[in-house]
């Protein structure tokens, strides 16, 4: 044999040798991976006559270190079937099963006594050990079937933020929230038990051709510390003060990652079907607009400075009410304070310095920069049904309708809109898009990461940094008299008392919303903490409820992420 047939002959060994391993590579692919899960159930069919093939991506939140914890997911157990026609004693299963299962006699007797139903369930999402006993008893007419369902490990944490999957008819798909938005790339169909291995590795691809949303895995920007901490204040608030409802969103100013956001009353995902009234399931800080008052003033005093008609410095004399027209807009507590300057009409929250700021501005800027804030416009937070805010009265042409929208009435909007005008004070003028999603995880190995978009400029850094200036300056000695300020840190920070308006116009009578918004380090913000509660019972304004408790979640955020000082 010369070496050319030799070395051919080697070649055609080779080859047939790589394809065999090829061979055995996939299939040992197949066995393992692609179809495990189906050798799994076949196993376990020996007491078990039906498999539940429901399949779902994983929803995480992120940890402070990058650790991921998952928030949804997909978990087994069982459910127990009784065939009536198999059973001849009710009575004498219904002891056997209750020393096992907490069963409901009068629910039982009335599903066994149906005549001869292969399939009543007595008994779902239940676990191995039990339907294990239960086997053990080899009861006649009882069978087990293999069930999968969504499972939230947090239970009602961020509630409103994940949603939940529910039936719509035959199908199992995202109810609000995170779970309906995300409800494509999140599904998984439930026939993929035997996928054939090469339309897997390639579905990125045909999917890019087909238009079908790739499946994959969401994860999150909330830590989930960080959620369980602000949850806890909303119930402290609620406790405390008999709120109607409360809530709070914390977010990065510059980046618009959203770390945690909750609101009362709220629900446990796993038994989402017991609510009382499904109106819970919403998310009012996306969801509900609102007229927020004071907290609005930091925004207008902005405007002012960013187009030279007032410094902090500025002065007028204050008599406790301004006319405008017809009208007259009093301070909160109808009082004068004489002589006082800008700063002090953002310490003392006077409504007749934000009036005097707004006559200042031509009345086109004035309206052109509150809409520009964001007020009228969604915020883009990856949620469904974001309602968009009430603010017709920027638009309009009587004198009043200016002067209130100057204080933070008239115009509503939700609290995710007004965090991301918030935003523009602490980041240096640019509104954010703030966003629940950091990644995408896709199935077929690809991610798609969230980008940070350049923000549009809206007031100048200078304008910022000294609003921010005056903020700290509240803090450090308006609010609480200074007893909260910082050594170490520097907070910025408004609280704000407002109407609630009714349902046929006007406002509710002695039912008032306290809102309070801050971020810190004050001058380089890595949090913006925006926290309300609505009618709370025994309490006049914001300064004695949500701002001790805007207060502690700031200083729990600045200790749990170590964050350096800045004074």
């Amino acid at each position: 044999m010369n070496k050319k047939q030799y070395l051919k002959r080697l070649y055609v060994v080779s080859f047939f040798v790589a394809l065999f391993a090829l061979f055995i590579i996939v299939r040992l692919f197949l066995l393992q991976v692609v179809n495990g899960e189906s050798y799994k159930n076949k196993a376990e069919r020996s007491y078990i006559q039906a498999v539940d093939t429901f399949e779902r991506g994983t929803i995480f939140f992120s940890k402070r270190n990058g650790d991921r914890i998952s928030a949804a997911t997909v978990t087994t157990g069982f459910r127990v079937i009784m065939h009536t026609g198999q059973i001849d004693s009710p009575e004498s299963l219904l002891d056997s099963l209750s020393d096992i299962l907490d069963i409901d006699e009068e629910d039982f007797l009335r599903k066994a006594s149906k005549d001869n139903d292969p399939h009543e369930v007595i008994a779902d999402k239940i676990t191995k050990n039990t339907a294990d006993q239960i086997d053990a008893l080899d009861l006649p007419g009882i069978r087990m079937e293999r069930q999968k369902w969504r499972f939230y490990p947090g239970g009602q944490m961020a509630a409103q933020t994940l949603g939940f999957v529910a039936y719509k008819g035959d199908d199992r798909i995202g109810q609000y929230g995170v779970e309906r938005t995300y409800n494509g790339t999140l599904s998984r169909k439930e026939d993929e038990l035997y996928i054939n291995f090469f339309a897997e590795v390639f579905s990125g691809l045909s999917s890019s051709f087909s238009g079908e949303e790739r499946e994959g895995d969401i994860i999150t920007t909330i830590e989930p510390n960080v959620q369980a901490f602000l949850e806890q204040e909303l119930v402290k608030l609620d406790d405390k003060w008999g709120s109607d409802a409360s809530g709070g969103i914390i977010l990065n100013p510059t980046t618009g990652e959203i770390l945690a956001m909750a609101s009362t009353p709220t629900f446990d995902l796993n038994s989402f079907s017991s609510v009382d009234d499904s109106a819970v399931y919403r998310n009012p800080l996306v969801e509900n607009v609102f007229e927020f008052g004071s907290v609005i003033k930091p925004l207008v005093m902005a405007i002012g400075i960013e187009k030279g008609v007032v410094t902090a410095d500025t002065t007028y004399y204050d008599a406790g009410y301004v006319d405008v027209g017809k009208d007259r807009v009093y301070n909160y507590d109808k009082k004068g304070r004489g002589t006082v300057s800008m700063q002090e009409v953002l310490n003392q929250s006077l409504n007749t310095g934000m009036v005097l700021v707004q006559q200042k501005l031509d009345k086109k800027d004035f309206k052109e920069y509150m809409k520009a804030y964001g007020f009228g416009e969604k915020s883009g937070v990856e949620l469904p049904n974001e309602a968009l805010g009430l603010v017709s009265n920027l638009d309009s042409a009587r004198d009043i309708e200016n002067a209130t929208a100057a204080f933070g009435q008239g115009i509503a909007f939700s609290p995710m809109v007004a965090a991301r005008a918030f935003s523009a004070l602490a980041n240096g003028g640019t509104i954010i898009e703030p966003h629940l999603v950091k990644e995408i995880d896709y199935k077929d190995g690809g991610k798609d990461v969230t980008e940070i978009p350049e923000g549009r400029r809206v007031i100048t850094k200078e304008a910022s940094e000294e609003v921010s200036r005056m903020l700290v300056e509240l803090v450090d000695t308006a609010l609480f008299a200074g007893r909260e300020k910082l050594d170490r840190h520097t907070i910025a920070g408004k609280t704000g008392t407002a109407q609630i308006a009714g349902p046929n116009g006007g406002y509710l009578e002695g039912q008032n919303l306290h809102t309070f918004f801050g971020y810190t380090p004050a001058y380089d913000p890595e949090f913006l903490v925006v926290l309300f509660t609505k009618h709370p019972r025994g309490a006049l304004y914001a300064s004695q409820t949500v701002a001790p408790a805007s207060m502690e979640t700031i200083k729990f955020l600045l200790q749990y992420y170590e964050v350096p000082p800045d004074r």
